[in-house]
């Protein structure tokens, strides 16, 4: 069964109240999500380089069924596709402000502000979506077509630590078949349960359901492979440590791609998260290893590859198969 969720409403003011179910604890979020939830600048416009998503778009169950049996090649080129597109789930268009604490220059406290979408990105509409996994490049190049990126450790922790709602990770058996479609349908049914069972409104800041796909200084080291993080326990006990132990075109059913917005606010100013990220002064607010290291071309690197080899699929779909 896939998330089949009623439309519920969008602004979440409160944390939601979680119990122990079933022997697994669930934690609520902390009295940050409530400051966060009652002064949220990040706005619509934000999310407005999205495309809207078509009426006959697939849904998440129907695209589950177009990429089964394919090549992991094959399988990327059409979830780039379907995000090119703008099919995704409504609820993703509404951020979340998560906050994190910083100085000035002057010495003086920073407020700074990073507008996060409330869960991962997902292929389908708010009644029927598949959490997508897929590769760093694949997310980097969405993301920055919507005029987002990816977030650092960092910002994954604070996301955690102001979540409304913590989902317990349920990590499945190891195998080859952890990048198969069948075991990231089986992941969203398991996760979706979660949703349902804990009446999670569609639009709430969730964490826990997958590990995020990561930037880092790390991969100037291996341009080559992928940064992973994250599948939080709970605060301060991720079940990834920072990772980049797989190659470029690794993409299992635990990984997701959380979109952060590129403009984000110190005390109430709009600033570049990717300028803030070169500045040794606030750059610790959004990164444990201080500045990263020229961001702007570390996604360019990491995405002319996976271009070159995605276009080729491409070509070779338009020539072989329907148009996808």
């Amino acid at each position: 069964m896939f998330h089949q969720i009623l439309r519920c409403v969008a602004a979440v003011t409160a944390p939601i109240a979680v119990a122990m179910v079933g022997g697994a604890a669930f934690a609520g979020g902390s009295g940050g999500s409530v400051r966060a939830a009652s002064q949220n600048p990040c706005g619509g416009s934000l999310t407005r380089g999205i495309p809207a998503r078509a009426a006959n778009a697939p849904s998440g169950r129907e695209f589950a069924d177009q990429i089964r049996g394919i090549s992991d090649d094959e399988r990327e080129a059409r979830i780039q596709r379907q995000l090119a597109e703008g099919n995704i789930p409504e609820f993703l268009r509404r951020l979340v402000p998560v906050r994190l604490e910083s100085q000035l220059p002057d010495g003086e406290p920073a407020d700074v502000v990073v507008c996060a979408a409330p869960d991962y990105l997902a292929i389908g509409s708010d009644e029927d979506f598949l959490l997508m996994p897929m590769r760093l490049s694949t997310a980097l190049s969405t993301a920055a077509a919507y005029g987002f990126t990816l977030p650092t450790p960092r910002i994954v922790d604070a996301i955690y630590a102001q979540a409304s709602v913590h989902l317990l990770p349920q990590p499945l058996p190891a195998g080859d078949q952890m990048r198969s479609t069948d075991y990231s349908v089986h992941h969203n049914e398991l996760v979706g349960v979660q949703r349902e069972d804990l009446g999670v409104p569609l639009g709430a800041l969730v964490a826990g359901d997958k590990k995020d796909l990561v930037l880092t200084n790390r991969l100037w080291n291996h341009l080559d492979r992928v940064a992973i993080y994250g599948w939080h326990l709970a605060t301060d006990r991720p079940i990834q440590p920072l990772s980049t132990v797989h190659g470029w075109r690794y993409a299992d059913y635990s990984h997701g791609a959380r979109l952060i917005s590129t403009q984000i606010f110190i005390n109430g100013l709009p600033r570049s998260i990717y300028s803030v990220m070169q500045d040794r002064r606030l750059a610790p607010a959004l990164s444990d290893e201080g500045v990263i290291s020229n961001v702007l071309g570390l996604v360019q690197n990491l995405n002319t590859r996976a271009k070159a080899a995605i276009a080729a699929v491409v070509g070779d779909l338009a020539h072989a198969s329907p148009p996808l």
